[in-house]
């Protein structure tokens, strides 16, 4: 089991070109992958998407690529003269329109888009191009590593908790066929203190207590609930994707404890349904983060 949260960080240098990668993920429902590329490599970006997307299958990937020359001693930075003198005409000239005192310092013009940036136009894609990947893939391996230690964690939280729902789902068992009876005389007792002369062998009489108990019995849910716990515990026994499939049985799972609870219609059993949908609220949380 991999959480979606987690992050890595590679490098590689090849012909004086410093490559540095950066992972992030994060939660998310779908698979959103974002690389930021340095523009003269941004040619490799489909390569580069395609490793992470054959490694994750849902959750956000932020992949940020940095592009440095190891020769610091060359001069690497562009600074646009002609583009900085149109900042300050354009400051001055709102200064006296305006009658505002619009200063233009040095700091200001770093700020500015466009006017400082970084000569990349050195670095040929193909050149660097196996660096980048086997930096992106030793990233890529601290990233998963990292979200499998997560994923553990999760696993086993998520074990005791389904664990705990069982145990309720058996304690329901029990008290289920006891409703019926329970309601029958329950029904009974009511009439006799009532005073009213009634038939208690009256075929419409048993036929009504006939209904309650087929409309009381849960026999149906629980065999479902059964169904879906074990589902559960062999996606938690695989190493195979399994958030979706695991957020699915969350809906199910709620919605077979919502019909036991209004279908017996007892306080023992109502307990032991709350005490499940409390345990499935917080495995509905974990399971959020499971890939």
């Amino acid at each position: 089991m991999r959480s979606m949260t987690g992050f890595g960080r590679g490098d590689a240098t090849v012909n004086g070109w410093k490559i540095d990668v950066e992972l992030s993920g994060v939660n998310r429902k779908q698979v959103d992958i974002s690389v930021n590329l340095p523009a003269a490599l941004l040619e490799l970006e489909g390569e580069a998407r395609n490793l992470l997307s054959a490694a994750v299958s849902r959750g956000r990937i932020g992949a940020k690529i940095i592009l440095t020359h190891a020769d610091c001693s060359e001069n690497r930075l562009i600074f646009d003269q002609a583009l900085a003198r149109q900042y300050v005409a354009a400051a001055k000239l709102i200064a006296d329109e305006s009658g505002i005192d619009t200063r233009i310092t040095a700091a200001d013009l770093f700020r500015a888009p466009g006017i400082f940036k970084i000569d990349e136009s050195g670095a040929d894609p193909a050149e660097v191009r196996d660096a980048l990947l086997a930096a992106l893939q030793t990233a890529l391996s601290q990233l998963i590593k990292m979200q499998q230690g997560e994923g553990e964690h999760l696993r086993s939280d998520l074990q005791t908790r389904i664990g705990n729902i069982a145990r309720e789902v058996a304690e329901i068992r029990e008290l289920a066929p006891l409703v019926p009876q329970t309601h029958r005389q329950n029904l009974m007792k009511r009439l006799s203190e009532s005073g009213l002369e009634l038939d208690l062998d009256d075929e419409r009489l048993i036929r009504e207590i006939a209904l309650y108990a087929e409309r009381c019995d849960v026999t149906e849910e629980l065999t479902r609930l059964d169904s879906h716990l074990a589902l559960f515990r062999s996606y938690l026994a695989s190493d195979e994707p399994m958030g979706r499939p695991l957020d699915f049985l969350c809906q199910e799972l709620n919605r077979e404890l919502n019909t036991i609870g209004s279908k017996a219609n007892d306080a023992a059993i109502a307990r032991g349904v709350v005490h499940s949908k409390t345990e499935l609220e917080k495995i509905r949380e974990q399971v959020q983060n499971v890939q």
